[in-house]
């Protein structure tokens, strides 16, 4: 009894510390930022077009390689200047004299992790801005097709989406990762314990044998 109590209980031990460093890898690779909300709020209809558009993330996105794009339905690009990140909102300003109609919101920012996220999401103004000729205004510092890149920090307005913004999210291996490794662990489990049965059962025979 005591000769197949040893080896089971051994490799039961290492199937967990094997269980436990799988998913403890796994953790870190769940960890990429999401985006959390937009302003405008997903398929928003406002009455003007806004000064400027952010993004809301589950964390801090790093202060390099963001940009912004904000094109009407005419596909003119009304980003202004860089985008400014402050604590989890990224923002991005607009140039004055918008049109009314569809705007589509292309954003991209680094996350904490170093992982690169994009998304979009769109909204609609009911009416033009004050002065708006839908073309860019003489002496713009955004033309058309321009994306902004980083500037200096300034804090954004969020609100919660009518639907979640798009976002390019990764693969969540972790879930995969762990599925196996449960698997594997229950599997390993079963084999362990049937093979602890079938040794007590030899030394019981064995042991009924030499009564005899």
């Amino acid at each position: 009894m005591r000769s197949t109590r040893r080896p089971f209980l051994s490799l039961l031990l290492g199937v967990l510390i094997v269980a436990a460093s799988a998913l403890g890898l796994a953790g870190p690779a769940a960890a990429h930022d999401a985006a959390e909300s937009t302003s405008p709020a997903q398929g928003a209809t406002l009455a003007a077009p806004p000064d400027e558009v952010s993004v809301t993330f589950s964390n801090k996105p790093l202060g390099i390689g963001a940009s912004f794009s904000v094109r009407d339905a005419s596909g003119t690009e009304w980003a202004d200047g860089s985008v400014q990140i402050v604590d989890n909102v990224a923002t991005q300003k607009l140039r004055p004299g918008a049109p009314a109609g569809a705007y589509t919101v292309a954003w991209r920012v680094v996350s904490s992790d170093s992982h690169p996220i994009e998304g979009t999401f769109t909204f609609t103004a009911a009416s033009g801005a004050a002065g708006s000729s839908g073309q860019p205004t003489a002496g713009s510092s955004t033309t058309a097709g321009t994306v902004p890149g980083m500037g200096t920090a300034r804090p954004g307005v969020t609100e919660e989406p009518s639907a979640p913004a798009s976002a390019g999210e990764p693969f969540q291996w972790s879930i995969v990762i762990f599925a196996a490794v449960a698997v594997g662990l229950l599997a390993a489990l079963g084999i362990l314990a049937r093979r602890r049965l079938t040794g007590d059962a030899d030394n019981s025979g064995g042991d009924n044998g030499d009564g005899e």
